[in-house]
Order: C-alpha cells, then sequence, then structure tokens
C-alpha cells in the first residue's frame, strides 16, 4: 500500500495521470490518505515545526514484519526499482533461506548463510 497526506482526490487525479505526464499512472496496490498526518507521524516521518514530510519508504511482509525503512530528505526521492529489487529481495529470502548479496537481482547468484556458502559465492564472484 501506499500512503501520503494527500487527499483521495489529489490520490485520483495522480493516477489519472500517466507516468509520463509525471503522474503514477495506474496503480495495483491502496493508496491511503493520511489527511491527519497520524500514520506520518507515528513513522518518524513528519517534520512537525514545517509540517512537510520526509520521503520515507516502509516495507512491511505479509505478516506485517517491518524489513526495510528509507528515510530521505525532502529534495530526494525514491527509487521504483530499488523497491521492487528489495521486496523481491525479501520474498527470495524468505522462501530460500539464501543470503541475497549487494546489488543482487532477481536471477542472480545468492549465499548459503553459513561461512562455506559465503565463501563459495566470493570465490566465485571474484571478490
Amino acid at each position: 500500500m501506499a500512503c501520503s497526506t494527500d487527499s483521495h482526490f489529489c490520490h485520483l487525479a495522480w493516477i489519472n495521470t500517466p507516468r509520463k505526464d509525471g503522474g503514477l499512472g495506474e496503480m495495483n496496490i491502496p493508496l491511503i490518505a493520511d489527511k491527519t498526518s497520524k500514520i506520518a507521524r507515528a513513522y518518524g516521518v513528519l517534520k512537525e515545526d514545517e509540517g512537510v514530510l520526509f520521503r520515507g519508504l516502509f516495507i512491511l511482509d505479509d505478516k506485517g514484519l517491518l524489513r526495510q525503512i528509507t528515510m530521505n530528505d525532502l529534495p530526494v526521492g525514491r527509487s521504483a526499482d530499488e523497491t521492487l529489487q528489495l521486496v523481491q529481495a525479501f520474498q527470495y529470502t524468505d522462501k530460500y533461506e539464501e543470503v541475497c548479496p549487494a546489488n543482487w537481482k532477481p536471477s542472480g547468484d545468492t549465499m548459503k548463510p553459513e561461512l562455506k556458502g559465503s565463501k563459495a559465492y566470493f570465490s566465485k564472484a571474484g571478490h
């Protein structure tokens, strides 16, 4: 799900605007309108003195466990590609109980979470 302090009317405008025109385009996830900033405050992304939000990203798994927190300063956006990679990595590690190394991509090499397995990965990767 996605959440912002914009109204549901703003969300509708964002999803009705194609990505090539600066909008969100079609979304397959729910968008929550946090008009009171209650959620933003609870997650620590509200800059109270100015009433603006830091750019927060929180990835929760299907059990509701927090797996990733990213909080950027106001002028720096977030990457949808990096977010997708993180979600895929968490799903992979949960399913196969292996470690996704830095710069991992789906179908990339992973490591067994023990000394022998990590040594095998690093020797193959040339590190």
